[in-house]
């Protein structure tokens, strides 16, 4: 950058600029040398130069921010139990939801985009623990990718179908199962709810039909969250006692052995092992390490 005929003042600033190492006192630099620079003609090129390099530190530092927030984000969302996130587009109902199936207190408001951060509940339903993130609007810039791209299930509300085509490439590496819920259920006769099913039927999504205002549907829609959790609940009793309440949690086709380890933190002598339910063919069914699990086997360990 040229330095000849300036002034004192310009050049202190220059000066300032070349040894600042922080962004911020960079750009404090660049604004007093552009403050100072002359106005003639000749130093069109100077003004320029000066002008463009203030417009990309100034982007570059306002992205860093935008990352030091989202990474604070991050880190303040510790992942307990099974992570579904709520994604769409503003006034799509997803506060709503949120506050309908948690404990959460989100604000809710017509305006657009009233949510501009996660907000977090939880729900337990039929021994399950779910983490339910409200995110920002999906062409919001606070939309957090990373958190819809690691969740295990997605709820993509929308209020029309021409949203899907909107959404969905925002959700190209999500890993999740997703869920289609097509919310205002409410505002729509019987012909057209049996149209807009009989569309999401053809073309084999996932999908409930709801209404935040008469709460059509959400009982369904937590039945969907069961069935799309990709866990099984294992029951386990000692012997001539009641099973205990709260189930473990096994990925599915996990075995007795799998379940032995995670509930016995040393090596025990297993005499005999006895299972009712969905995996057994008669109830109190003597079985093996090997034996394969389902949803809501009852198992009884017997040891010496």
């Amino acid at each position: 950058m040229a330095s000849t005929n300036q002034s004192p003042e310009f050049l202190s600033a220059q000066k300032k600029y070349y040894q600042a190492i922080k962004g911020e006192d960079k750009l404090i630099a660049l604004e007093e040398m552009w403050s100072f620079c002359p106005k003639h003609k000749s130093a069109e090129s100077l003004r320029a130069n000066i002008r463009t390099r203030i417009k990309k530190l100034k982007e570059k530092l306002e992205s860093k921010q935008k990352q030091k927030k989202s990474i604070a984000r991050k880190q303040g969302i510790k992942k307990q139990g099974i992570q579904v996130v709520l994604c769409g587009f503003t006034n799509s109902g997803k506060s709503s939801l949120l506050a309908i199936l948690t404990n959460a207190k989100p604000k809710i408001s017509p305006i657009e985009f009233t949510t501009q951060e996660e907000i977090l509940g939880t729900l337990k339903y039929q021994d399950l623990n779910f983490q339910i993130i409200d995110l920002p609007a999906i062409n919001h810039e606070t939309f957090d990718q990373g958190i819809a791209n690691s969740a295990d299930i997605l709820l993509v509300l929308i209020k029309n179908l021409n949203e899907l085509n909107e959404i969905l490439p925002f959700l190209n590496k999500s890993t999740g199962k997703r869920i289609i819920v097509f919310n205002k259920s409410d505002l729509l006769s019987e012909e057209e709810k049996r149209k807009i099913e009989a569309t999401l039927k053809s073309k084999k999504y996932n999908f409930v039909l709801i209404s935040c205002k008469t709460l059509e549907g959400i009982e369904e829609l937590k039945e969907k969250l069961i069935e799309n959790s990709q866990v099984i609940r294992i029951y386990t009793k000692q012997p001539h006692k009641p099973q205990d309440k709260e189930p473990v949690i096994l990925k599915p086709q996990a075995t007795i052995k799998d379940l032995s380890e995670k509930i016995f933190h040393s090596k025990i002598k297993i005499k005999e092992i006895r299972i009712t339910g969905p995996s057994s063919k008669f109830p109190n069914q003597v079985v093996g390490l090997k034996h394969q699990l389902k949803d809501k086997d009852v198992v009884e360990f017997h040891t010496y």
